[in-house]
């Protein structure tokens, strides 16, 4: 495995950097290095607040690389930070790469800035959830990429999708890399193709250089293609789109269901020759993650467990919501197009859910320990994550309107709901919080080795 010395050369971050602060590093190091590092303006967020793009190198190729592309995401941010450093510094193994490189630290400025709460002290996933925050798929800048497919017809990409959209468009990448991290698990994969043996031999090899799982449970979705254990074919949202044909009532429109566009390595395959990579990483981890152990009880049978889980979850949250609707004053507010579009659209998940569990035969061998985990207990994890984005939403309303008694009963069952969740977690995991530099050297050095694997294959 190639670029393991430049490990010694990443600090051993305590807390994340907040969007202000990524900025400010951001500038200096522009400042301190101007022979080698160009800072360029690419736009500015909904809320007018600037995006900046380092352009460092004079390769023969383009390399475009961002983080937050989900503002609950910053490990990439923070991986882009330390590589940033190295560039303008010239690290000398990084020399081997001849690539330009085009680095947004933070896409969705906006949305990261609400996760803000959680930056400085992420020991604990009670306090994650309590500051979580993840807009609904029509907001986010991973997913606002415009695609026709059949009846989806998307060109609605935010400002933030845009400025990404001019770098693919101008600089034809020939890597990219979204950087995106999962909550709780293990670490996985997504890559446009196969570019070797040797590739995927050093993905599963190194998260254990850092005493981290692989991620061996369910996949995040269906219908994915597995290349390797815990390495997966990239997508875009004809593939989900496929999947809901084949699974809704017959009749129902998938277009009505997704409401967003498609993926930024499914744009960036057809403005140019791009290969993409996505590294996912968990802040959170318990050992059955990959625990292959097989058990009495079938897939099928954990899956149905995890359905009624997020049946419980839609429930409560849609009949908060109910309760509140008419109290609240502003519905512009980030929470409030969270958790509307939440129960809009999970009913219909639900039916396509249930249809692939009951239909699909091979969920019906023995599940192993790492998929009763993923469906018993992260699932109770992910559902704390809308009910802590719920609270948000009662509460910021509570702001103007603190003696609102229809919002104080909400409150009082909303915390309720997410302190039986919690104490559930609590009790049933036995999770250790990942180290922030064990992340971040995940991240880089499997994007390095992904870039030379690319580099090499162009060169033969």
């Amino acid at each position: 495995m190639l670029f393991e010395e430049l490990i010694a050369k990443v600090p051993d971050y305590k807390s994340f950097y907040t969007v202000d602060e990524f900025n400010e590093r951001s500038l200096a190091l522009a400042q301190k290095y101007p022979d080698k590092v160009k800072i360029h303006m690419g736009g500015y967020s909904r809320k007018n607040e600037p995006i900046y793009i380092l352009e460092i190198g004079k390769g023969s190729k383009n390399a475009l690389l961002f983080g937050c592309p989900h503002p609950n995401e910053p490990i990439g941010a923070m991986m882009l930070d330390s590589l940033s450093e190295m560039l303008a510094k010239g690290e000398e193994s990084l020399d081997k790469l001849d690539y330009t490189w085009y680095i947004i630290k933070v896409i969705d400025v906006d949305g990261t800035k609400l996760n803000e709460g959680w930056f400085k002290d992420s020991s604990s996933i009670k306090k994650y959830a309590q500051h979580f925050y993840r807009p609904p798929g029509h907001e986010q800048v991973e997913w606002t990429f415009p695609i026709h497919y059949k009846t989806l017809n998307f060109d609605a990409p935010l400002p933030e999708t845009k400025i990404l959209m001019k770098l693919m468009e101008e600089k034809k990448p020939a890597f990219m890399y979204s950087l995106h991290n999962s909550g709780f698990g293990g670490v996985y994969y997504y890559v446009s193709g196969d570019l070797g043996s040797q590739l995927f031999d050093d993905f599963q090899a190194l998260p254990g250089k850092f005493d981290l799982p692989l991620n061996l449970g369910e996949p995040e979705a269906p219908y994915l293609k597995q290349l390797a254990p815990a390495i997966f074919q990239l997508f875009g949202i004809s593939e989900e789109y496929e999947y809901l044909v084949k699974h809704l009532p017959q009749g129902t429109d998938p277009a009505k269901v997704i409401k967003a566009g498609t993926s930024s390595d499914d744009y960036a395959s057809q403005v140019g020759n791009t290969y993409s990579l996505v590294c996912e990483m968990p802040y959170y981890y318990d050992s059955r993650v990959d625990d292959k152990t097989e058990l009495a009880q079938t897939r099928q049978e954990f899956l149905k467990k995890s359905l009624e889980s997020t049946k419980q979850a839609y429930d409560h949250v849609k009949k908060i919501l109910s309760m509140i609707e008419s109290e609240l004053k502003d519905k512009s507010v980030a929470f409030y197009s969270a958790v509307s579009n939440y129960v809009e659209v999970t009913q219909d998940h639900i039916k396509a859910t249930e249809n692939w569990i009951e239909n699909d035969e091979t969920l019906r061998r023995p599940a192993t320990v790492a998929e009763e985990f993923d469906n018993v207990y992260a699932r109770k994890f992910y559902d704390s994550l809308m009910q802590g984005m719920l609270r948000r939403l009662i509460n910021e309303n509570l702001k103007h309107d603190p003696e609102n008694h229809v919002l104080l009963q909400a409150k009082q069952e909303a915390d309720k709901r997410f302190e039986e969740l919690n104490h559930f977690l609590e009790e049933n995991l036995k999770y250790k919080t990942i180290p922030i530099k064990s992340l971040v050297c995940v991240q880089m050095i499997a994007g390095l080795n992904t870039m030379y694997r690319l580099q090499e294959k162009g060169e033969k």
